[in-house]
């Protein structure tokens, strides 16, 4: 997973900045319309609402997440993912590095 290429897609230059330049994602999109957004999360804990279901690919570094109604944080290295239903929420905490991740709306 961590050699994903995409071709002949647009790329949109503008980024989306969230808490304070920790999250930044750039969305690419495919000729069918079809969306993904690439980004680097930096040292912290943040919590992310969806509006559609979502699966978030770590890319690199490790990521802890929850999603809305585990009780418990796990572990997502480079080369997982996981799944978040949509009208839902996940936090997500990153302790050393950067985290890269690959997302897909479903």
């Amino acid at each position: 997973m961590s050699d994903l290429k995409f071709e002949n897609v647009t790329a949109v230059a503008k980024g989306s900045i969230y808490f304070g330049g920790k999250v930044v994602s750039h969305t690419i999109i495919f000729q069918d319309g079809s969306k993904k957004t690439l980004g680097m999360i930096y040292p912290g804990e943040f919590k992310f609402n969806t509006g559609v279901a979502e699966k978030m690919e770590i890319t690199a570094g490790i990521s802890l997440v929850k999603v809305a109604g585990d009780a418990e944080w796990r572990e997502y290295p480079a080369d997982t993912y996981f799944t978040v239903p949509g009208n839902s929420y996940f936090e997500i905490a990153v302790k050393d590095g950067i985290a890269e991740y690959v997302c897909s709306y479903e």
